[in-house]
């Protein structure tokens, strides 16, 4: 005789797993045991999209399998890659520096590089060669304002304050209160924005008011599409305050023993990004409004790399 319960119980339980599958990887529980398949992440911004997808698109080309698993929050793809749910994504040496590994030595570019790798190594993870985007903060002012017309660093835009002429600077809502953001800058620059002149706000309508010259400055991220978009000016970083962050490739070693080819496949997009072209890439995005698939698409045939 048949017994049903336990027959639905068992159907259940299989409907359950798969749900599970279909909901991490948004497609129908592609399974990881092909040696053919990669599990590629991505963060929840325009960048990462980017990158997720050019990934995606370079990969399928040389016969890989792609599950693609974008749109996560920093601290969850860094999860996902440790305990093995996805096999690579690209993350920034500066966020893994500080906010995975919690390192506050102050360290030079290629020691931040050179320290994640060594750390992360512990954890089975690979960093493989950075490239020259650098999606850190920073400084950002618009041509033709005569309040900042000649300024070329973030030690002019400190003496404009110190000498009573205080600029209006746009930050995003965290900027003023962390350590690596205003915090840390008034102290190694020696100057005093004053609260007055803080204008926290969401980052697109930072640019819009910049442009419409209601801020004087606003806090960038050194890669954002609207900074070639509205020719703005990025003030050098003269004292080195902001950490580096490199976008880089970081894979599972795992994964990589497996399939070593991966490591010049990933590299080779490496190889050609700057923040000039990061910003370009960007900008298609969120200033032209094409789609992340087209953009990546162009990215890849421009370079031939597809």
């Amino acid at each position: 005789m048949i017994n049903f319960k336990k027959l639905t119980t068992a159907f259940m339980g299989m409907t359950a797993a798969c749900a599970l599958g279909v909901a991490f990887t948004g497609t129908a529980g592609i399974s990881s045991a092909s040696a053919k398949e990669i599990r590629i992440g991505g963060k929840d911004f325009t960048e990462q999209l980017i990158m997720a997808e050019i990934t995606n698109q370079l990969l399928k080309s040389k016969g890989y399998t792609v599950v693609k698993n974008d749109g996560m929050g920093t601290k969850i793809v860094r999860a996902a890659l440790e305990n093995g749910e996805i096999d690579m994504y690209w993350e920034y040496t500066g966020t893994s520096l500080i906010t995975f590994n919690k390192v506050k030595e102050k360290l030079s570019p290629d020691e931040t590089y050179a320290k994640v790798k060594e750390l992360d190594a512990k954890k089975g993870l690979v960093w493989l060669a950075p490239s020259k985007a650098n999606n850190t903060y920073a400084m950002a002012i618009r041509p033709d304002n005569p309040k900042t017309d000649g300024m070329k660093t973030i030690s002019d835009m400190a003496a404009s304050y110190n000498a009573g002429k205080p600029l209006v600077m746009g930050t995003t809502a965290e900027f003023p209160k962390r350590p690596d953001g205003l915090l840390g800058l008034q102290k190694v620059y020696s100057f005093e924005a004053g609260r007055e002149n803080v204008k926290p706000m969401n980052l697109g309508l930072a640019y819009q008011a910049l442009g419409q010259g209601d801020l004087d400055v606003v806090s960038a991220q050194a890669t954002d599409g609207m900074i070639a978009a509205m020719h703005l000016k990025l003030l050098k970083d003269d004292k080195n305050f902001f950490p580096n962050y490199a976008l880089t490739p970081v894979v599972r070693k795992d994964f990589l023993d497996k399939n070593p080819d991966v490591k010049d496949i990933l590299e080779s997009v490496s190889a050609k990004l700057t923040d000039d072209e990061m910003q370009k890439l960007n900008g298609e995005v969120d200033v032209n409004k094409k789609t992340i698939e087209a953009v990546a698409t162009e990215f890849l045939k421009s370079n031939n790399l597809m």
